[in-house]
């Protein structure tokens, strides 16, 4: 659903430009002004946000993506998990949760919220794959489900603004990374592992 115009339109560009200049560092091996740049955009996409009604989850996934590459997630998680209503009916709403039950490491409102992913297109299904990998702690299905995510990103030619990068897959494997599951994709749109 498009957003109408606003300030919550122009903080949420601002938000997406921020973080492809994240991610681009990320990319690059600077590893400190990447995450700065995460922090600012998570930042800006709650901002966005809190100052027009609820009307695009995606913005609500890209604080929450942000915020877990750059090492805020449990901040984020819980001001997401004050924002979503009890009963979540579209895939965005889904994936929200689905990341927020991630990081409070709530495996059976994760796995329940993939479901709901799985109306959505293709990246939501890989998405929700991962999810079931990482909480049914299935390395396999985990590992398929990236190496998904990264080769749909690259058979694309941008992301965020001017920006390929697999960040579904980095903020996955961050995820991965405290359960002992990373499987450290290899692809010329993720940094080096750390």
């Amino acid at each position: 659903m498009a957003l109408p115009d606003g300030p919550h339109l122009d903080l949420l560009r601002e938000a997406i430009a921020v973080e492809g200049g994240g991610q681009l560092a990320l990319l690059s091996g600077d590893q400190a002004a990447g995450v700065d740049a995460l922090r600012e955009s998570s930042r800006l996409y709650r901002e966005s946000w809190e100052l027009a009604s609820p009307t695009s989850y995606g913005r609500l996934i890209g604080m929450l993506k942000a915020a877990v590459i750059a090492g805020d997630a449990s901040y984020a998680a819980a001001y997401a998990r004050t924002q979503l209503p009890d009963t979540v009916e579209t895939p965005p709403a889904s994936y929200a949760l689905a990341i927020t039950a991630l990081v409070e490491r709530d495996d059976a409102t994760a796995r329940s919220a993939s479901t709901g992913m799985r109306s959505g297109s293709p990246a939501f299904i890989n998405a929700a794959d991962a999810i079931d990998g990482l909480t049914n702690r299935d390395a396999d299905l985990y590992a398929a489900a990236v190496r998904a995510i990264v080769a749909d990103f690259e058979r694309r030619e941008t992301h965020l603004t001017n920006v390929a990068i697999a960040d579904t897959a980095l903020m996955l494997e961050r995820l991965a990374e405290a359960r002992g599951m990373a499987c450290r994709p290899v692809s010329p749109l993720l940094p080096a592992p750390r």
